[in-house]
């Protein structure tokens, strides 16, 4: 009896949005309103796609003369597209991994969560 292998089944990293979708959903992420916290010196908050994921990314300045960068970028919030107006919603861990915490939530949903969930608040 031969041994199985591991197999790749496949997942959703071909549901991607048509193009005017996406731009619908990039406009209302980039006019959503984020409270920049007072560390690290946040200068600007941004989203971009990633395949069919929209990540949010906040732009950093160090004024430390002994940082490797002046300024750096983090990611915090990502929205996976799933179908038309559903996605899951994930934050960006300390150990660099993207944990999934809301399945399956429409646009106006998860932007109401990224608002309110302690989660997604720009680190």
């Amino acid at each position: 009896m031969a041994r199985g292998g591991w197999v790749y089944i496949g997942g959703r990293a071909g549901n991607k949005p048509p193009a005017g979708e996406k731009s619908v959903i990039a406009t209302a992420c980039s006019s959503h309103a984020f409270y920049p916290t007072k560390f690290n010196y946040p200068i600007a908050i941004y989203g971009k796609w990633h395949g069919n994921k929209y990540r949010f990314i906040t732009r950093y300045r160090s004024d430390d003369p002994n940082s490797y960068e002046p300024e750096f970028e983090a990611p915090f919030a990502r929205l996976e597209y799933v179908c038309r107006d559903t996605f899951d919603l994930s934050y960006h861990r300390h150990t660099g991994e993207w944990l999934c915490i809301f399945q399956r939530v429409s646009l106006a949903d998860a932007l109401e969560l990224l608002e309110t969930t302690p989660h997604f608040q720009p680190c």
